[in-house]
């Protein structure tokens, strides 16, 4: 068929479309999306991407136009379909992981805390809501790659949408859009987004961090420049939230880098000091209004986590088996906290977080978890040392530290970050695994 019949079909069938969703709406729109089942199955690891950029960064919410179309709703349908049509396909061929167990172990104890929840409604509100996805997803991430390029182009969106939101982060910063106390930055406070707190802003803003440091160092020049910019955005927009949480995961990671390269504790040590020095003066946390330096002795903002810390080992204490249940803490903060200040707190620590919503069974599962993590990224680490794939795998690494020194600060025990690491990991170990083999057996 000529290009030009090929337009004209084309054109045809998209005003048949649109004069029958016209007249019948939405129900046209679904059986349409029915040419689209091919392509989400041949692209369902991409489709899977999507959905958790989407969901982690919000996009959709930093950019409220967006919100009409629900891409995370139609995302996540077509990620539903893509994994369970490849697995089908590849049921006989589906490889299983030791930390795969782990975390199946900690999510069923995820589950089991919510049975015992104080407040069993928002218990499992917030798994059916969010943890389910992350489970499922960290399966998606893991199983849905079948070849190591498809790992390849993850870094590079995250990093894409790390850049919008870091760029929105620093314009509400020079035009005084939803700043709170008066000075740290967040995006969407206004719609009740995820983003609208500073310390959750951080958080997605230092995840891309990571992947930002280790391009920074390979591929072409113009790659390594390009990546440094983004590094140097992702810092400021970090430094505009004020978060300390933010910027230890950004010493850490530094600190990190510097080790790989200098293979000397001294150096990383002296540089990354130095570096979390400079960056406090530079975020201007001295200016806050909470845990600012007109604050004599242990300022509001520390007491603030100590309270919230202590009313977290009293949940453990009175709850061990299973805690006060999942998204619980900040319900039971006044029945739980040595202070009580008129509200209610967040936990401020990932740690304490899974303590106090899981009990001490859960703390230790996710520990187990975390620790497996750890193992995996450096495994691969020292095993893609001259590897094309090396600049991911000191990604992950420099992500999962992150995660772990952020983490004492930041409250993401059951937010994205960690998951998507880990099914990152399980993916780069499989398909790294497969090519030796392969490449053993043809030798």
């Amino acid at each position: 068929m000529k290009r030009q019949n090929q337009g004209l079909l084309a054109l045809t069938c998209c005003g048949l479309i649109f004069t029958a969703w016209m007249s019948q709406g939405n129900l046209i729109l679904v059986a349409c999306l029915l040419f689209v089942l091919p392509f989400v199955i041949s692209q369902a690891f991409l489709v899977c991407v999507g959905f958790i950029i989407f969901s982690y960064f919000r996009i959709h919410e930093a950019f409220p136009l967006l919100m009409p179309l629900k891409i995370p709703q139609l995302l996540a349908l077509a990620s539903l379909a893509g994994l369970g049509w490849q697995l089908w396909l590849q049921r006989d061929s589906v490889n299983w992981h030791r930390l795969q167990t782990l975390f199946l172990l900690f999510s069923a104890w995820v589950l089991v805390s919510c049975l015992f929840a104080t407040n069993r409604g928002e218990a499992f509100a917030s798994f059916n809501g969010n943890f389910i996805k992350i489970v499922i997803m960290v399966f998606a991430i893991s199983w849905l790659p079948q070849r190591q390029p498809q790992l390849k182009v993850i870094p590079y969106l995250l990093l894409l949408s790390g850049l919008l939101i870091g760029g929105l982060a620093l314009f509400n910063k020079t035009n005084g859009i939803g700043l709170v106390e008066g000075t740290r930055v967040t995006i969407g406070r206004d719609i009740g987004s995820m983003l609208g707190d500073p310390n959750d802003l951080a958080l997605v803003l230092q995840f891309p961090v990571s992947f930002a440091m280790a391009y920074s160092f390979h591929g072409p020049k113009w790659q390594r420049a390009l990546a440094f910019v983004v590094l140097i955005i992702m810092i400021m927009s970090v430094l505009a939230t004020q978060s300390r949480g933010g910027l230890l995961g950004i010493a850490c990671v530094v600190f990190a880098m510097a080790l790989l390269k200098s293979r000397s504790i001294v150096l990383p040590s002296i540089i990354s000091g130095v570096g979390l020095m400079a960056l406090v003066l530079l975020a201007g946390i001295s200016d806050r209004s909470s845990g600012g330096a007109a604050e004599a002795g242990i300022d509001e903002s520390a007491m603030g986590r100590i309270y919230a810390w202590q009313a977290a080992f009293n949940m453990a204490v009175s709850n061990p088996f299973a805690g006060v249940g999942l998204n619980n803490f900040y319900y039971n903060y006044y029945f739980y906290s040595p202070h009580w200040d008129g509200k209610n707190h967040a936990v401020h620590s990932t740690w304490l977080q899974i303590l106090s919503e899981t009990g001490f069974v859960g703390l230790v599962l996710f520990l187990l978890m975390v620790i497996g993590a750890l193992r995996v990224s450096y495994q691969l680490l020292k095993r893609l040392e001259h590897h094309e794939m090396k600049p991911l795998a000191q990604g992950l690494w420099l992500g999962t530290l992150s995660f772990c020194v952020s983490g004492t600060f930041l409250t993401q025990g059951t937010t994205w970050p960690l998951y998507i690491l880990i099914g990152l990991l399980l993916a780069l170990d499989r398909l790294t695994l497969n090519q030796e083999a392969n490449h053993a057996r043809t030798c």
